[in-house]
């Protein structure tokens, strides 16, 4: 009977060291994690195979799991950049990026947990000042929203190519000029807008008064062209049909023959 509480002294002693144990070697991963795993004692970062996936992993208790979001995630920028012609430019951006899930140990050796610091945002900055740097106030206003929006994409996504990460989508939500400039800028587009309205109304008017006067000349070459076609048969012949249209009339009247000018029948009378 004595002896039974120094042999279970032991036992509670190894059961503890287990669970110390055990804890210390088991690894969760969550939903839209990976694991790089680093062997203390055999190089290192793990490199050459997958990281580790969601869900419970024993790992020998003298290594190391360093947890990675692999999901995709968002930066957004407020960047003050210049413009082709020194005036400064506040751009703000959001980009859409994740680590390159097969090359998470590469990502980890080479940039380590804080690569959004190290590379995204730098990548991002520069891009935007060499594109925003080659074009005016009034473009990036107007007409160049779309398409800095897709050179700071490309540009990016350029530097960024062997680094790990990869970069979905980059949106430019807007373009903040100084307020003199965007003034400015406002009224000359009026203006201009004032002018085309102006030059359309110009070419409508004169398109209907060719088009007045097209008709006008239509009009009188036809009335050219009948005038020289009635001689005078033509016309003593119209003068018959029209008598003898008027000769069935049921109303009462008198033609005497051959007594107008041209010989032409006399009407005489009514009802």
């Amino acid at each position: 009977m004595e002896k039974l509480p120094k042999i279970g002294i032991p036992v509670i002693i190894i059961v503890i060291l287990l669970i110390v144990l055990i804890a210390k070697s088991a690894v969760t991963i969550d939903s839209g994690e990976a694991g790089v795993l680093y062997k203390t004692f055999d190089n290192g970062v793990v490199t050459n195979q997958p990281p580790l996936g969601e869900g419970f992993h024993i790992v020998a208790p003298w290594n190391k799991v360093f947890v990675y979001e692999v999901r995709q995630q968002e930066l957004f920028e407020k960047m003050k950049v210049l413009s082709s012609n020194g005036l400064e430019i506040i751009i703000e951006a959001s980009a859409w990026y994740e680590p390159i899930y097969k090359d998470l140990g590469n990502l980890h050796q080479s940039l380590g947990k804080d690569y959004l610091q190290r590379v995204i945002q730098p990548a991002i900055r520069s891009a935007a000042r060499s594109v925003v740097g080659r074009y005016t106030p009034e473009q990036l206003y107007s007409s160049k929203r779309d398409a800095i929006q897709v050179e700071i994409f490309e540009e990016t996504k350029k530097i960024l190519e062997k680094q790990y990460v990869q970069l979905n989508v980059l949106l430019v939500r807007d373009v903040t000029l100084p307020a003199t400039i965007k003034e400015a800028i406002e009224r000359k587009l009026k203006q201009e807008q004032e002018s085309l309205e102006y030059e359309f109304r110009l070419v409508t008017a004169s398109k209907e008064a060719e088009k007045v006067i097209i008709e006008a000349q239509g009009k009188a070459e036809s009335n050219r062209i009948l005038s020289a076609s009635l001689t005078d048969k033509i016309l003593q012949d119209k003068g018959i049909d029209a008598t003898i249209k008027l000769s069935e009339s049921p109303n009462t009247k008198v033609i005497v023959i051959g007594s107008g000018d041209s010989g032409l029948p006399l009407i005489l009378g009514n009802n």
